[in-house]
């Protein structure tokens, strides 16, 4: 008897997985390139603590893939669709990251026609038209290799590798929510940011850094070299809206891997 598999939208939970992995890694390679080319320096554009892996381009294609079902007959259409559910998940995704991090990841507030810095007309053309890329001639042959694969290998090294490296990404998620968290509040105190709620994140500080045996795990395995070689561009908004640049808070500590050339 043929196992049922779970669905949404009509696609298979596995391929969708497969999607989400595939596109956050390629992500990864397109935004690495990109911050060579635009700032001179090899630097990690990494979501997560470990793994060269950019959620937002895999949730970014998934949503796309899902929903452009619809519509993906009509070139058009498609342009249009891919604007709108690009920018929605840019968004969404931008907001949830400060919600949950005390953080941002990106901030177009410097860039005309932006929506409160998560999004801006430039990037969501872009997401146009990697729509239109993405849809008609990168994920069908995404597609023949995936069917490739599933001739040549055991469906179930398939999807027991695949179900591994979900199970990666979902731990290596959770874990860059709780250190960020944990870096910024440590940040926010040490350095003496104004923040709404500041003594809300004082109590927080004081519950992990006086915890001696959570204070020295946190400050080896996510210490302030990790986070900002991991992290960058990590930013934080004080009450009075100033962004922050947390690497000028720590000069010290070199942000990126290798300087290529001068910008």
């Amino acid at each position: 008897m043929k196992q049922k598999e779970w669905k949404v939208l009509g696609i298979s939970i596995w391929k969708l997985c497969v999607y989400f992995i595939l596109y956050s890694l390629l992500g990864y390679i397109i935004e690495t390139l990109f911050g060579i080319l635009t700032t001179g320096v090899w630097e990690s554009r990494q979501s997560f603590l470990y793994g060269p892996f950019c959620g937002i381009y895999g949730i970014g294609a998934v949503c796309i893939i899902l929903f452009s079902q619809y519509f993906k007959g009509n070139n058009r259409f498609l342009f249009l669709g891919g604007f709108l559910i690009g920018s929605v998940t840019e968004y969404t995704l931008s907001f949830l990251v400060e919600i949950t991090m005390k953080t941002r990841w990106w901030d177009y507030s410097d860039r005309i026609f932006n929506m409160n810095g998560r999004i801006c007309l430039l990037y969501s053309i872009f997401w146009s038209i990697l729509t239109v890329l993405l849809v008609k001639k990168i994920n069908p042959k995404i597609d023949k290799l995936l069917n490739r694969g599933k001739e040549k290998i055991p469906i179930r090294i398939l999807k027991g590798t695949i179900f591994m490296v979900t199970i990666f990404l979902a731990i290596d998620c959770l874990a860059t929510c709780y250190a960020q968290n944990q870096f910024m509040t440590r940040m926010i105190v040490e350095h003496e940011i104004e923040v709404e709620n500041k003594e809300a994140v004082i109590e927080k500080y004081k519950r992990t850094y006086e915890n001696e045996a959570l204070s020295k795990f946190i400050h080896k395995v996510w210490g302030d070299r990790k986070m900002i070689r991991t992290f960058p561009n990590i930013k934080i908004e004080d009450k009075n809206q100033h962004t922050i640049y947390i690497d000028s808070l720590l000069p010290e500590i070199q942000p990126y891997y290798r300087k290529i050339f001068e910008k």
